[in-house]
């Protein structure tokens, strides 16, 4: 157990490892499993000076997910913990069902790897404050390599949940819009054979929703089609194909575990990233006044959107969680906050517990859809007046061999960056801002910042002009010439086929 590194299978606020035996070798092994899941317990009683818990426990398709559930199972069982299997679930169902006084659970796991290939796996642990972060992680995989646990025998009950989340959801529509609001619409779901399929058949249908032209609903977690990423393009592509085929007023996707998603409007357009900021801005920005809080690598366009409306928009760093808690930190300083949303579709709205939930989401924009229909008007109505850049791009460099510290050199640089800037003539440094170096341009942007986790340095440039993306890469690349611990290679082979 000590020669363990579990620490390895930390993956910002969730455990994530290969779970299924192929070109690489199983890290998130059973022995794992079971240690994490038993220092789960160990943690919660120590945060809470109980020793006996009722839990959650849930899964998306993954074909590893039987495996998994049988080690989750016998370490709560053994550390005297009962255990409520959920069966198929949504991510964000598992923190909704510990507000369910009738299920009366003190905590829940879901074993999910979101969007990441078939292959892999994980854990993600919630209480009824919300998900873990990732400090807290920390606590229990030390707990996990220290090896003491609580011991006790636990009792078994399959009762699945994703039933009731789905009424939950019906009937958040019908308050706001009444009975079958979307009788003659039709709206297609592509789930990529995640989890999300019942969105289609278990909250559209109850709605009065057509939804012929739904597209792979069924649970699969070979992923047989594409993976279910609403930022992957050929996932997106076969929703707009879907919607198109069909004929849809709407389309929706969802990522594996359903705490993302995005959409596709009637005219095949898909509604993604800053457009789908900007759409679910418009609804809560109408309703009051507030700022809205994104990761750092949103558009110019959209700050002029969301200021147009009476907001703020608050860019802050990458990583839902941390705009997630930033939200909450407004709110509880005083300053109304409806929402935080990373561009990835990770969407909190403080109405709704802080959860980024993908499901929770579309419910906001069918609401939005059944009031619009009224009018003669459609959802894209809304977005009329956002500003698109002529052309943008993001290139990903990385850190070569003779790279010591790349956290300390990528930080270094960012500084230097901004000094660089500040100097030179034609070039101006965003002053609020939380996450790397912003830069403006005659007609455009460049945002350089460290990746969360990777040696990796993520590069994104907009221009409102043709031609001024790479314009920009190549100065950009003078710039970071010099730096021999980087591997520019990227850029390099951006430039010349773009």
């Amino acid at each position: 157990m000590m020669n363990l590194n579990l620490k390895k299978l930390k993956s910002g606020t969730d455990v994530r490892g290969i779970a299924v035996e192929g070109e690489n070798k199983i890290t998130l092994t059973d022995e794992a499993v079971t240690l994490i899941t038993k220092a789960f317990v160990k943690w919660l009683a120590e945060k809470t000076g109980k020793n006996s818990f009722k839990i959650a426990v849930g899964n998306d398709s993954r074909i590893s997910a039987n495996r998994i559930v049988k080690c989750v199972k016998d370490a709560l069982l053994s550390s005297g913990c009962d255990m409520v299997y959920t069966a198929l679930s949504s991510t964000p169902s598992m923190f909704i069902l510990l507000q369910q006084p009738d299920y009366g659970c003190d905590a829940s796991i879901m074993i999910t790897a979101s969007h990441m290939p078939y292959d892999r796996n994980g854990l993600k642990f919630f209480t009824k404050n919300g998900g873990i972060n990732g400090e807290e992680l920390n606590e229990i995989l030390e707990i996990a390599q220290n090896g003491e646990f609580l011991t006790g025998i636990g009792t078994y009950e399959n009762r699945p949940f994703i039933d009731g989340y789905s009424k939950i959801l019906v009937e958040t529509v019908e308050k706001a819009c009444g009975k079958l609001p979307l009788k003659g619409k039709k709206i297609v779901v592509d789930a990529g054979n995640g989890a999300g399929g019942f969105f289609a058949e278990k909250v559209l249908i109850p709605l009065g929703a057509d939804i012929t032209g739904s597209r792979y609903l069924e649970p699969d977690g070979y992923f047989p089609n594409h993976i279910p990423n609403p930022e992957d393009k050929t996932a997106i592509n076969s929703l707009k194909d879907a919607v198109k085929e069909s004929r849809a007023d709407f389309g929706v996707i969802f990522d594996t575990d359903v705490d993302r998603a995005a959409c596709v409007g009637a005219d095949g357009e898909e509604i993604n990233r800053n457009s789908l900021i900007a759409l679910i801005s418009a609804i809560l920005l109408k309703e009051r006044a507030g700022v809205i809080v994104t990761d750092s690598v949103t558009s110019g366009g959209l700050t002029e959107f969301i200021e147009s409306l009476g907001g703020k928009h608050l860019r802050f760093k990458r990583g839902y969680k941390n705009v997630i808690d930033k939200c909450r930190e407004l709110n509880e300083s005083g300053i109304y906050s409806p929402l935080a949303i990373e561009t990835s579709g990770h969407a909190a709205f403080k109405e709704n517990h802080y959860l980024d939930d993908g499901a929770y989401l579309i419910v906001k924009l069918l609401i939005s859809l059944s009031q619009l229909t009224k009018q003669g008007k459609d959802l894209t109505s809304l977005i009329s007046s956002l500003k698109k850049p002529e052309e943008e791009a993001e290139i990903r460099i990385g850190f070569s061999e003779k790279s010591r510290d790349f956290k300390a050199e990528g930080a270094n640089l960012i500084e230097e960056l901004k000094e660089i800037a500040t100097q030179t003539a034609g070039l101006s440094v965003e002053k609020e801002n939380y996450e790397g170096v912003r830069i403006y341009f005659n007609g455009g942007l460049m945002l350089v910042r460290m990746s969360v986790h990777d040696p990796v340095m993520p590069i994104n440039i907009e221009s409102d002009k043709k031609g001024g993306v790479k314009t920009a890469a190549k100065k950009l690349l003078n710039l970071l010439s010099h730096y021999e611990f980087l591997n520019t290679e990227n850029l390099q082979k951006f430039i010349k086929s773009f």
